[in-house]
């Protein structure tokens, strides 16, 4: 059930998107907010708002607001664009806050790491900065933006903590919230052509310590993946690592496991450390015109840097630091989106269910 309407307002455009099949959905895989459980009707609402306006200020100046609720996390937007010519770098100035669950680090395994509950930490993030998005060449394009950002970690309760369920601190200082400016880089490669595709994305994050309290790290990510048309199938496979190293908060850890990295496994439940790798493959065989069958086998290790998070929460946890989960699945492709399910079974014989949607537009 929701609904859907687009409304032009002069120049604006104003779309909402309000949902409220997602309530029943979620309520069976975690429990939310205990304040949203309460009493408003807002939240049972799942949806979006987005206004966007393409010429603020008579100069082709673009604004664009989205805000996105959840049962139990909500995130608002706000950029704006100023045009400039096609060889310059584009500048997007942009401000974001948001709130929502902490699992990938201190969410709880259950039923032998297949899910993750609350460990009653969540994130208010605040942040505002610019973004330098480079002129494309032949296949490679790349993008550096500088942010402020603020971390505030509350409980499910909403008010300001600074140590999780077992004393242990939830901050880099040791108080309420973090503070930090980071710099980063990301670079992306991608080719592709009727048989295959290539493509390779690297992210480095530099933490500046403008004032002496606030976070001093290096963190990169890496992500490359590979398509090969085998016949009427095709095969997938990807890599993703990363590692951080200098000052961090535990949330900063790189989390495994999930529905987005080893399936089989509760958001983090494989793990969480300074460092990871992350490996997936997929073949997917075309049953009909808009419906395809898939096999996938997924594993991801936190290469041992568990214990070298803060108040090691990985350990305190019970996780594995190893994954392995495999399965097979169903894609089914319409005009109205693409619909996935996946059953997985992880290391402890463990069996999970997916399901997910994307909206193409």
């Amino acid at each position: 059930m929701g609904a859907q309407k687009s409304i032009h307002a002069g120049n604006a455009k104003i779309d909402f998107n309000v949902d409220f099949t997602h309530k029943l959905c979620a309520a069976l895989m975690f429990h939310p907010f205990r304040n949203a459980v309460g009493g408003s009707p807002l939240s049972l609402v799942i949806g979006s708002l987005c206004i966007k306006h393409p010429n603020l200020f008579g100069k082709s100046e673009k604004l664009d607001f989205l805000w996105d609720k959840g049962l139990c996390d909500s995130n608002i937007l706000v950029t704006y664009r100023k045009p400039r010519p096609e060889w310059l770098s584009q500048h997007a100035f942009i401000m974001q806050h948001s709130v929502s669950p902490e699992m990938g680090i201190h969410g709880l395994p259950v039923d032998n790491f297949s899910r993750s509950v609350s460990g009653g930490v969540n994130l208010c993030r605040f942040s505002a900065g610019v973004d330098l998005s480079e002129p494309a060449s032949s296949n490679w394009s790349s993008k550096t933006s500088v942010k402020f950002e603020h971390v505030r970690p509350v409980n499910d309760d909403g008010r300001s903590i600074s140590r999780d369920l077992h004393g242990f601190p939830v901050t880099c200082s040791g108080g309420y919230h973090d503070s930090m400016v980071v710099l980063k880089q990301e670079s992306r490669f991608a080719k592709a052509n009727d048989c295959s595709f290539t493509r390779f994305s690297l992210q480095i994050e530099q933490g500046i310590p403008i004032l002496s309290k606030w976070l001093i790290f290096n963190r990169f990510k890496f992500v490359a993946s590979k398509g090969i048309r085998l016949g009427p199938a095709f095969f997938l496979t990807s890599l993703t690592g990363g590692s951080i190293v200098g000052d961090i908060a535990p949330y900063q850890a790189f989390s495994i496991g999930g529905q987005g990295s080893v399936r089989g496994y509760g958001e983090g439940a494989v793990g969480s450390g300074r460092s990871c790798l992350v490996a997936n493959s997929e073949l997917t065989l075309p049953l009909n015109p808009v419906l395809e069958g898939a096999v996938f086998l997924d594993c991801g290790s936190d290469l041992g840097s568990g214990r070298h998070v803060p108040g090691n929460p990985a350990l305190r946890h019970g996780k594995p630091g190893t994954g392995l989960g495999l399965g097979y699945g169903l894609r089914f492709k319409s005009h109205l989106g693409h619909f996935q399910i996946d059953y997985a079974v992880n290391a402890f014989q463990q069996r999970t269910l997916y399901f997910g949607f994307s909206n193409v537009s």
